[in-house]
């Protein structure tokens, strides 16, 4: 996540001043990078945090509003209007970085004409639209662009995110970032911190700003990048990559070269002052998309679901966590979540018929176990059948 809220950074200072020419479209340095952990598992807004907050100390970088809606983005949009100067030739721009460590505080997801825009402003297409609002009359908007980094949790996807913004192309966009575990166990930051952390810090903001201010212009790629990104290319559409039983990850994939690339001019920038992208840029960039692409199906499987799907989830990382559960235990735990017995009994019975877990029948009592196989037994005891487990003694009160 360290990163990836560097990238955020980067991108932040570079706003629209470079870019790489396609022809009929550029490919700009802006991101949308959401982070999304379970709480207390990473420190998610403190790692968001950490470089976003070098990016508020360089002179002229805009930040937006931490709550999104039409009127304070034109509001802020606005109020960002400025020109940068490229060989005697002025370019006019309206810049925005959003920062949030609540991704729902700064968006809502069910407000399709929102996201529709963001999906739009992602592009960075040079255009100009007017924004007019009851109170604060008409503003208008000169080359819009916006980078962003939010934080989130898996559950606030599921209950927040509708499944077409799979499909509409927002969610193909973002650079989802998962996390269910701590890299590592740091009890004490502050005991941790390099000696000349504070030094290091100041140059970084000098970095950033001496990017923001000099980096000027097209990102060429060499020769060499040119014939990488080309195998690249051909390597996507010819692989398997795009014959998944998830549809919705194509759209994701079908992306992946604009984030390739837009990634490769910030490793470029962050590197040195050509604006030259090499393979190495290209190769690097490459990796970095592949290890967030492990967890995506992880983020977009929590989209669109029913509250039940989730709530068996929820279940059964309870009862792996602890290996064996007693039954009553288990009903105990759960019955918040489905409160009639015959939703619990079906959610049972999936898991059980896939061997996700399965029912112990022992002398002291009835156990739900994790799905490991069990060691054999020369006679093996017959379980109940949950029918007669759930109707005693009335479990689900």
């Amino acid at each position: 996540m360290h990163f990836w809220s560097g990238v955020s950074a980067v991108a932040g200072a570079l706003q629209r001043h470079v870019w790489v020419d396609m022809g009929a479209f550029q490919w700009l340095a802006n991101h949308f990078i959401v982070f999304v952990a379970p709480p207390g598992i990473v420190a998610k807004s403190t790692t968001a945090g950490l470089a976003t907050g070098l990016l508020r100390r360089v002179p002229g970088i805009k930040l937006g509003p931490n709550a999104v809606t039409a009127a304070a983005l034109a509001r802020s949009f606005a109020e960002s209007h400025e020109e940068f100067e490229i060989a005697g030739t002025f370019y006019p721009q309206c810049a925005l970085t959003l920062v949030s460590s609540e991704l729902g505080n700064l968006i809502d997801p069910k407000d399709r004409q929102m996201i529709d825009l963001l999906t739009e402003l992602w592009d960075g297409l040079q255009v100009d639209f007017t924004k007019v609002t009851k109170t604060a009359g008409s503003d208008t908007i000169v080359n819009p662009w916006i980078n962003l980094i939010a934080c989130t949790t898996p559950a606030w996807l599921a209950a927040n995110f509708p499944e077409y913004v799979l499909g509409g192309g927002f969610t193909s966009r973002c650079i989802f970032v998962y996390a269910d575990k701590k890299e590592k166990l740091i009890a004490y930051p502050s005991r941790s911190m390099l000696p000349d952390f504070l030094e290091n810090r100041d140059q970084l903001v000098a970095d950033l700003e001496t990017i923001s201010k000099t980096l000027l212009g097209p990102v060429i790629l060499t020769p060499e990048a040119y014939s990488y990104g080309e195998d690249w290319y051909n390597h996507l559409h010819t692989s398997n990559k795009f014959k998944l039983s998830d549809d919705r990850l194509e759209h994701w994939l079908a992306r992946e070269q604009a984030h390739l690339h837009k990634l490769a001019i910030i490793l470029s920038a962050s590197r040195r002052d050509d604006l030259v992208i090499t393979p190495e840029e290209l190769a690097l960039a490459d990796q970095m998309l592949k290890d967030i692409e492990i967890d995506i199906p992880i983020v977009f499987d929590k989209i669109g679901r029913a509250a039940g799907s989730n709530n068996s989830d929820r279940f059964l990382k309870y009862i792996e966590a602890r290996g064996e559960v007693p039954f009553q235990d288990a009903v105990k735990y759960i019955k918040g979540y489905f409160p009639q017995s015959r939703d619990f009994s079906g959610m049972l019975q999936l898991l059980l018929s896939a061997g996700q877990v399965r029912l112990d029948t022992r002398a002291n009592g009835q156990f739900l176990c994790s799905g490991e196989t069990p060691k054999p037994s020369a006679t093996p005891p017959k379980s109940p059948p949950l029918e007669s487990l759930l109707d005693s003694p009335a479990p689900l009160e």
